[in-house]
């Protein structure tokens, strides 16, 4: 139990370290001018709310357990968290969400239209270091950085609309390929797969598999997503950051609700269709207790919890297949640990 909790620590303060010297790179890429009340001075607050630094650490940390240095990395980990944070405020928007790393919402506090379009903005200023990569990388390896980000965001997109399109059509009768195929598309590509082949790319100059990440990704980002439905649902809001809850406010079919279809009675079934066709503003607060009262009853919470450890399994056995011959090192240490400690996180 001592060393889970020193593990966790080692994981925390590296994610700390990456994040912080990730927000010092990307404020040089933020406009101080005009127009700054609605925009500019918008566009920081996401990026300097307590957040994990998942990806950028990924990043980092795979560049430098490859031989390269966290220099030629930080650009493009910039920009993967800048790309991070948009999709973070048009999720807050598609989904009605409140409360985000602990504080109120840009949609909640200042409507729709200006959280809109700070989110486009930063998915615009998300170019600028990926520009600035040419001085450091060169023309070849930067456009190979680009391509990556292209794929990347297209994917993300992709499995956003997937899983708005069930919300939209109440689609009811999924089973977990669906999820997964969603999450991989939404999730993985950019929280855990892109970012550890940008890292590699820029150490070995393009000389490595990058599709040899992409296994270990989705293990470990699907471990993570699941992780992550989890946390809302069962977590606090101190460690969770947004409104607990809100994935059932909101009608998302996370495993955890698809496994509810599959296993609650018939006439169960009827009504959480119903009350999943209903708006988000017309849901009680008696009706979001009942699913959770029948998510305890169908154990469905357990099952997710075993289906993330599964996967984390997977991905711990698919590290020593991609990372397993480097060097030992303290990089190659934390994206060993980070494993486990995604599927930790305190419930």
């Amino acid at each position: 139990m001592e060393n889970l909790k020193n593990n966790h620590q080692f994981v925390i303060g590296e994610l700390k370290r990456y994040n912080q010297i990730t927000l010092s790179i990307l404020q040089n890429y933020l406009p101080k001018r005009e127009p700054r009340k609605f925009l500019y001075d918008l566009v920081s607050d996401y990026p300097s709310r307590p957040g994990k630094g998942f990806r950028p650490g990924l990043c980092i940390s795979t560049c430098k357990a490859f031989g390269g240095s966290e220099e030629t990395a930080l650009n493009s980990a910039a920009a993967i968290e800048l790309f991070h944070n948009a999709f973070l405020i048009h999720d807050d928007v598609e989904d009605e969400s409140e409360f985000r790393r602990g504080s109120e919402t840009l949609n909640k506090k200042y409507g729709h239209g200006i959280a809109i379009n700070v989110g486009d903005a930063m998915n615009v200023l998300s170019l600028r270091p990926l520009m600035s990569n040419i001085t450091k990388l060169g023309p070849v390896l930067t456009w190979s950085v680009f391509n990556e980000i292209e794929h990347m965001v297209t994917q993300c997109v992709e499995g956003q609309a997937m899983e708005l399109g069930w919300v939209k059509e109440n689609i009811c009768d999924l089973e977990d390929e669906d999820y997964l195929k969603m999450i991989l598309k939404k999730t993985c590509w950019y929280t855990t797969i892109h970012p550890c082949r940008i890292g590699c790319l820029i150490a070995t100059q393009g000389e490595f598999d990058l599709d040899r990440f992409n296994r270990f990704g989705y293990f470990m980002g699907s471990a993570f997503q699941i992780q992550d439905d989890l946390l809302n649902l069962l977590g606090e809001e101190s460690n969770y950051g947004k409104e607990i809850g809100g994935d059932i406010w909101e009608g998302k079919r996370t495993l955890i609700l698809i496994y509810l279809f599959r296993t609650c009675s018939e006439d169960e079934n009827i009504r959480l269709k119903k009350f999943l066709e209903t708006r988000r503003s017309d849901r009680k607060y008696s009706d979001v207790k009942w699913v959770y009262d029948l998510m305890y009853k169908y154990n469905c919470f357990d099952y997710a919890i075993k289906s993330a450890k599964q996967l984390a399994g997977a991905a711990l056995k698919e590290f020593f297949s991609v990372y397993g011959r480097l060097p030992d090192s303290k990089e190659k240490d934390f994206i060993y640990k980070i494993i486990l400690y995604m599927i930790e996180r305190d419930l």
